[in-house]
């Protein structure tokens, strides 16, 4: 068979219908085997198990609202921020030299380490990272975890 060097592919890249006409052939959807997703369960079913597999059906899980806890966080160093404002206000409650903050009466559920503390505190949180809670200890303060039973120590 004769090799077709100038082939259509190639040699009418310049111009709108590469010679197959306005009407008709390549033009419409129908070239495409159906507009959108038609005929992945018929004559598009081989291109589906190739490179769509889990095209089909349902995949994961989804939880409940009502079981979904929001983690509403605050960092060491904006909590070091909030003391100046709670002593103003008059909201801070205090154990000798040490000020008692109790995050879960300000909505707040986890404790996290970002930033630096200079006062010494006494936080009361259902949750803390390490990072937080080792921070808090080296400004002489100390976390209450309510999730855990006790604190590491």
């Amino acid at each position: 068979m004769v090799v077709r060097r100038k082939r259509k592919s190639r040699y009418m890249r310049g111009s709108r219908t590469h010679g197959y006409g306005s009407i008709g052939q390549h033009r419409k959807s129908g070239s495409r085997g159906g507009k959108g997703a038609a005929g992945l369960h018929k004559h598009k079913w081989s291109w589906i198990v190739k490179y769509f597999p889990d095209w089909f059906g349902k995949h994961g899980f989804t939880r409940p609202v009502t079981l979904r806890a929001e983690v509403r966080s605050i960092n060491v160093g904006e909590l070091d921020e909030i003391i100046g404002e709670l002593k103003l206000r008059g909201e801070l409650k205090s154990e000798g030299d040490t000020y008692v903050i109790d995050l879960s009466a300000l909505g707040i559920n986890k404790l996290l380490g970002r930033g630096h503390v200079k006062e010494k505190i006494k936080v009361v949180v259902y949750a803390a990272t390490e990072k937080a809670i080792n921070k808090i200890r080296e400004a002489g303060g100390e976390v209450v975890v309510l999730s855990r039973s006790s604190t590491k120590e």
